[in-house]
């Protein structure tokens, strides 16, 4: 075992714990949660901006993914940066330039200077969340401890989604738009400024080695390229020929960049980290279920909103119990099983009770009872979505060299980031085609107006249900996937398993039980 992990703090080997790790713990989770809200804040505000700067319908989607693109491409150079520059300052960097893209954001007066502030808000963004997460991975390394912070962390990763969609309606309806941009700068200010004086890294935890340019751009271009099909694919449709074009190009280019990693001397992303079999199947599975995660979001939002008429403050307030679940799965059920079970014993059921929530979301209709099916779907969904990320975020970054701590981390959030695109323009797609399909069908039969937008409405709900079966499935491929990639055993039993290629150094943050 190496000098450095000797020393590790709170590795459970009696060297001096770090006595700031859980002041940290709570400044991280600041952070992640400014970046997880910010997902759904800006979509409950899209309506209003679009109004006040004048935003054509076309431009709109803009918004959103001028910010997915600059994340989700930049998320393996972020990771490595952090790796170069230390968790520590590349995590309190990627705060004060996310507080000034939000506030950038916020003053916006035209649609470019709101687009250039999402993008820039996404790039920063890409080097804040892998900083964040391998943070947590550096500095709770003794297997008890590791499952509380991961529990809080994965709860607010889960949950926070969804106390977006209730901030950003209380902001909109309450107040104006560019709060849902300002609110950011408080929480960035508090969470770098408590970061700079509590969180001490470990030693011996940077990647000094030069960076990888090569695989920089053809690893920005390919994810970029991959993210924007997808999201092109959603407006456009799926035979669009710069879809086809966005796909083809995404799969050369990230092609191109796993022959340069095999043969660099310093890669960007060493292929140890996702080859190795537990990481592997967690990307995997953790992908899918983002998928089928993301669309569901969307579709309960729109049927919450346009089929049941409430308003978005309703609407936010209605996904609470999802959030309640998905904290009791990640802090009490994962937390306290997670060192006395294997983590796939946790990821696979977990996934399975949440297709459960799913399967009861597909008998939706338009006069559906909240009380009697969304609530108890809601439930299901968030206890079975926080009992897996849980140990599925932990497990991602146990057993890699410090040095490629930031890459592992940033892979966890490619996988959601890709996810969360598939996701959208795929199940979207499938609602879509039912929709119209259904709205083709009986329309004929409609003859006043009134039934003519029951229809449609109809319809809609028809769309819905149809992608959420679809949804279903993916959970349970999650979930086989899981079980049957995912072979670690308890954490409190061993050091986590690591790749062949570099074995002997890569239990450099051993999970030691007291």
């Amino acid at each position: 075992m190496s000098e450095t992990a000797a020393k590790a703090p709170g590795s459970g080997l009696g060297a001096a714990v770090d006595p700031n790790r859980w002041k940290a713990l709570a400044f991280i989770a600041i952070a992640q949660l400014m970046v997880v809200l910010d997902a759904t804040i800006v979509n409950i505000a899209l309506p209003s901006a679009q109004q006040d700067l004048g935003i054509s319908d076309g431009n709109r989607q803009w918004v959103v993914t001028a910010y997915a693109l600059a994340f989700g491409g930049l998320l393996l150079f972020g990771g490595r940066i952090a790796d170069l520059w230390g968790r520590k300052r590349a995590f309190v960097v990627g705060l004060g330039g996310f507080a000034a893209a939000s506030a950038l954001g916020g003053a916006a007066t035209n649609e470019a200077m709101m687009f250039g502030a999402r993008a820039l808000q996404g790039a920063f963004g890409a080097l804040l969340a892998p900083a964040a997460l391998s943070l947590l991975a550096v500095m709770f390394t003794d297997a008890k401890e590791r499952a509380k912070a991961f529990g809080i962390y994965g709860a607010i990763a889960g949950g926070g989604g969804a106390v977006g969609l209730i901030l950003g309606g209380f902001l909109t309806e309450y107040l104006d738009w560019r709060w849902t941009f300002f609110v950011n700068i408080p929480f960035a200010i508090v969470a770098a400024a408590g970061a700079w004086y509590v969180i001490r890294e470990p030693e011996g935890g940077r990647n000094r080695s030069a960076l990888d340019i090569p695989g920089v751009i053809l690893s920005t271009l390919g994810l970029v390229s991959l993210v924007y099909g997808f999201t092109r694919a959603e407006s456009e449709g799926w035979s669009d020929s710069m879809t086809i074009g966005m796909f083809v190009a995404s799969g050369v280019l990230l092609l191109a960049f796993v022959l340069v990693e095999s043969r660099v001397k310093a890669p960007l992303l060493p292929l140890r980290v996702v080859t190795e079999r537990n990481r592997g199947g967690i990307y995997l599975s953790l992908g899918l279920a983002i998928i089928a995660m993301f669309g569901l979001f969307l579709f309960l939002t729109y049927y919450l909103q346009i089929v049941k008429g409430y308003s978005p403050v309703k609407t936010g307030f209605a996904f609470l119990p999802m959030i309640v679940g998905m904290i009791t799965g990640s802090t009490q059920i994962g937390t306290r099983l997670m060192t006395r079970v294997a983590p796939r014993l946790l990821m696979g059921p977990g996934f399975l009770v949440a297709a459960l929530g799913m399967l009861l979301l597909t008998q939706l209709e338009i006069g559906s009872s909240y009380a009697a099916l969304l609530l108890p779907a809601m439930v299901l969904l968030g206890l079975g979505m926080g009992t897996a990320f849980m140990p599925a975020m932990s497990l991602a970054t146990q057993g890699v060299k410090p040095q490629d701590a930031g890459v592992a981390s940033a892979m966890v959030n490619t996988s959601q980031q890709v996810g969360g695109a598939i996701g959208t323009a795929l199940l979207n797609t499938i609602a879509a085609s039912a929709t119209t399909s259904y709205i083709a069908d009986h329309i004929g039969g409609a003859s006043s107006k009134s039934q003519q937008q029951l229809v449609q409405l109809e319809g809609m709900v028809q769309g819905y249900t149809s992608a959420i079966w679809f949804a279903v499935g993916i959970l349970v491929v999650a979930a086989g996937i899981a079980l049957t990639l995912v072979n670690a055993g308890r954490p409190g039993g061993s050091t986590v398993a690591s790749s062949e290629e570099g074995a002997q150094d890569e239990v450099a943050v051993p999970v030691v039980a007291h």
